[in-house]
């Protein structure tokens, strides 16, 4: 088997977030190719070997999946890289996703647990609160484009402009702020020459309470009066309300949303939304799930988790806008958060404050510095760290404690297998472990594992 040799076969199984597993039997060989469904019938190229293992480029599908039994609901499927599997039956799915997560957890605990399978998200479509989309062309020196990128590229953009992950209302602006910058022929930021206006639209929606903010993410390389594109954007005929225009200047070189600087065209910086009866209040950065009803099943789930808590002191680990220590703060006698996010931070004690909550503590800093200047010490720990997991020298400051109970929550199953690896060495055991699929149609699962400690 050599690079540049074209193969095909079937996908027998998809581990994860998207490795197609295919066996080529005049090799005697599996290969991983990326981006497919399993059951589907593909041609692809050998395009690197990694640690011994061939990987190949998908470059047609062949024949479809048997479990491809619903048409596409969106007109750029399935070339869109934000969605893999809407043709599936959700339940099929779950299915998938739960036989990802016992393959790699099985591997990585050490002894009995119990998965409790994967909980479903109350939403199938239109469940994103938050959609970051950006500009480009769907091809070279093509017309400007806004919307995600194509699979498997970092430059090509396909204009989403009937996405079904998110509610209507973002696709009517979306539509609105293309229309707009293509009728004046505005430019859009080419990362390779760094040269250009136009990098995102950041849209961020309220489930619950339909509020919007709207965020336009452009360099400072040209100046445009973006007065007439307010006028046009609140002229819209939307189910939600815009509460804030904002123009956000970013000359960062990476391909990243940030800001050097936020100007409020229209309204204000920040929006409600409400989750298991209680008010957040998010600003365009802060950190909150994607998916509003999805996040209440998972912080159910937390809830049921952590178990008594009955005058304790919890620690709620990269708690982004507070809304895990909010949800634990009745029924426990302090929750402590830290959040590296300032901003967020910030909105975290807003909304404590605006829900009548007193008993939460909330401080900005990088949890390996904070734990070090902390009085307070923890009963339970509630971690909900970054896609890429815990920083290997913060762990070891985390597990010091000696906490009975542990609650990891991870949006990146490889992850928390790799930190669960440390976390057994130190004296924990994996009790049990549910998953909750916020990212329905895509490759991604959240998974929440209660761990404690073995000699107790």
């Amino acid at each position: 088997m050599k690079k540049g040799q074209i193969f095909e076969g079937i996908i027998e199984r998809v581990d994860f977030p998207n490795k197609g597993i295919v066996y080529v039997p005049e090799e005697e060989k599996y290969v991983t190719v990326k981006n497919g469904i399993p059951g589907q019938k593909v041609r692809f190229v050998i395009n690197k070997f990694k640690r011994g293992n061939a990987e190949g480029r998908l470059l047609e599908v062949l024949e479809k999946s048997p479990l491809e039994t619903r048409e596409p609901v969106c007109s750029i499927f399935p070339a869109c890289g934000g969605c893999m599997y809407q043709t599936m039956p959700y339940e099929e799915q779950m299915k998938m996703k739960e036989g990802q997560i016992r393959r790699l957890m099985d591997e990585a605990v050490n002894g009995e647990y119990v998965f409790e399978g994967v909980k479903a998200s109350p939403k199938e479509f239109g469940y994103r609160n938050k959609m970051e989309f950006s500009f480009g062309d769907e091809y070279k020196d093509g017309p400007l484009s806004l919307g995600l990128h194509k699979k498997g590229s970092t430059y090509d953009v396909l204009t989403a402009s009937d996405c079904r992950l998110v509610h209507e209302d973002m696709n009517r602006i979306l539509v609105s702020v293309l229309e707009y910058f293509r009728e004046r022929n505005v430019s859009y930021y080419k990362k390779m020459q760094h040269t250009g206006y136009l990098r995102h639209l950041l849209v961020r929606r309220g489930d619950t309470t339909g509020e919007i903010l709207v965020n336009l993410v452009t360099t400072t390389q040209e100046e445009h009066d973006l007065h007439p594109l307010v006028d046009e954007l609140l002229k819209l005929d939307l189910d939600g309300k815009i509460v804030g225009i904002l123009h956000i200047l970013n000359d960062s070189l990476s391909d990243v949303v940030k800001s050097d600087e936020t100007r409020i065209l229209y309204g204000q910086d920040f929006f409600y939304e409400k989750l298991l009866g209680l008010d957040f209040k998010i600003t365009p950065f802060s950190f909150f799930q994607p998916n509003t009803r999805g996040a209440e099943v998972l912080y159910e789930t937390v809830r049921e988790y952590i178990g008594d808590i009955h005058d304790m002191t919890v620690f709620d680990l990269f708690s982004g806008t507070g809304t895990i220590s909010q949800v634990l703060a009745p029924v426990a006698k302090q929750v402590v958060g830290v959040e590296i996010v300032e901003e967020a931070v910030e909105a975290a004690k807003e909304n404590a404050a605006r829900n009548g909550i007193s008993n939460c503590k909330f401080i900005a800093g990088d949890v390996f510095q904070v734990l070090d200047e902390l009085e307070e010490k923890p009963d339970v720990i509630v971690l909900d760290p970054p896609r890429d997991g815990i920083h290997p020298k913060a762990l070891p400051k985390i597990l010091s404690y000696g906490v009975d109970r542990i609650v990891y929550i991870s949006c990146k199953m490889t992850s928390l297998a790799r930190d669960l690896e440390m976390m057994q060495i130190a004296g924990y055991r994996v009790e049990k472990m549910t998953a909750v699929d916020q990212f329905c149609e895509t490759v991604h699962v959240e998974t929440v594992c209660l761990l404690s400690r073995k000699d107790k």
